[in-house]
């Protein structure tokens, strides 16, 4: 809400909910106080906007669709995993602008990618793009609190996690679907082991994650593969220092960094999973969907340090 609300070609037309309907959006969401004197409705007025956002539960977005008779010309991005693996019936594009940026400009429905997902995609895709998976894929990657979303569990309480680590559905993850999916998009022939370890971090925001696979190259030929992949996406950057998620939390940015040790490429990526990894995402994905520029409203600074 905040990105739209200071976003320079868009208007929130309503906001959803049912069970704050008829509060002030700013009573539910303090730090808009001030911003907005929206209120939360019960009512769904569709056919007075272009798109709406579905920020529902995993399992809410595919009955909403089932159920609601959408006017023909309304775009939906929706933030769930309902619609992010491609089945019969399902006409989602994968919304990763640095995977599908063309296939996002004309597409009506966008599936939002998850978090760890885009994270670990931006590491791998240069690979992928050029056919140089042949082995074994390692990663590791470290979320913050707010991953885990608003309702509160035993692992997100705050004495559990402040100055906790643990790590969580070990080779299970549920986004390891997407990123094989966007991988062998790119790379058809790809089938090594992915090994992916999820681990809670202590912090709330960020993801820090750290890859490794088996490349031939140097790290100058990496690099360059790199920066030519990412010359046309004004959100990646990449960095020859070590970088810290601090860099991106509050941006839509990420950070990518590689080093070589013996036939093993590292990458680190970096981003802030509540924008890049989330609704920062979804308003890029409508900035290219009608047509305006990609950077519109997330002209974001990171927190200073």
């Amino acid at each position: 809400m905040r990105i739209l609300l200071n976003h320079p070609e868009a208007e929130i037309g309503f906001i959803h909910s049912t069970s704050n309907a008829g509060n002030p959006v700013s009573a539910v969401h303090v730090d808009l106080l001030g911003e907005t004197g929206l209120m939360f409705t019960d009512k769904m007025p569709l056919e007075t906007v272009d798109v709406i956002y579905l920020c529902m539960g995993h399992g809410k977005s595919k009955e909403f669709m089932d159920t609601h008779d959408l006017p023909k010309s309304l775009k939906v991005i929706d933030l769930s995993h309902d619609y992010r693996l491609k089945r019969a019936g399902n006409d989602f594009v994968y919304g990763l602008p640095e995977l599908n940026r063309d296939d996002i400009k004309q597409a009506q429905y966008i599936a939002n990618p998850g978090c760890f997902a885009t994270g670990i995609q931006l590491a791998l895709l240069p690979l992928a793009a050029n056919c140089l998976l042949f082995d074994e894929v390692h990663v590791q990657a470290i979320t913050g609190s707010t991953g885990a979303g608003q309702k509160p569990t035993a692992t997100s309480h705050f004495s559990w996690r402040s100055g906790n680590v643990s790590a969580y559905k070990i080779f299970q993850h549920q986004h390891q679907g997407e990123i094989l999916q966007s991988l062998t998009q790119l790379q058809p022939g790809f089938a090594k082991d992915f090994n992916f370890v999820p681990v809670r971090g202590n912090h709330t925001r960020g993801i820090f994650v750290s890859a490794y696979t088996k490349f031939d190259g140097t790290l100058e030929q990496a690099t360059e593969m790199y920066e030519k992949y990412y010359a046309e996406h004004p959100f990646v950057f990449m960095t020859r220092t070590n970088p810290g998620v601090k860099q991106v939390v509050n941006t839509n940015n990420a950070v990518v960094y590689l080093e070589k040790h013996g036939s093993k490429l590292v990458i680190i990526s970096l981003t802030d999973n509540l924008i890049k990894g989330a609704s920062g995402q979804a308003v890029q994905n409508m900035n290219l969907m009608f047509g305006l520029d990609e950077k519109n409203g997330l002209n974001l600074k990171p927190v200073a340090f």
